[in-house]
């Protein structure tokens, strides 16, 4: 889901540069998207810094 959420990301940055409108709708995607990729990638750096304490 990472690479998803970071993919859709990139391609949201890519409509906002082409697109004339909807910029506000596109900028809400891209926040959405951010917490997405953030909610997702918490547990894993939760993880790794246990795994790396022992």
């Amino acid at each position: 889901m990472e690479e998803e959420a970071d993919e859709s990301m990139y391609f949201l940055e890519i409509l906002t540069e082409m697109s004339e409108t909807h910029h506000d709708e596109i900028d809400r995607l891209h926040k959405e998207a951010n917490e997405l990729l953030s909610i997702t990638i918490a547990p894993i750096n939760t993880v790794r810094k246990r795994l790396n304490a022992k």
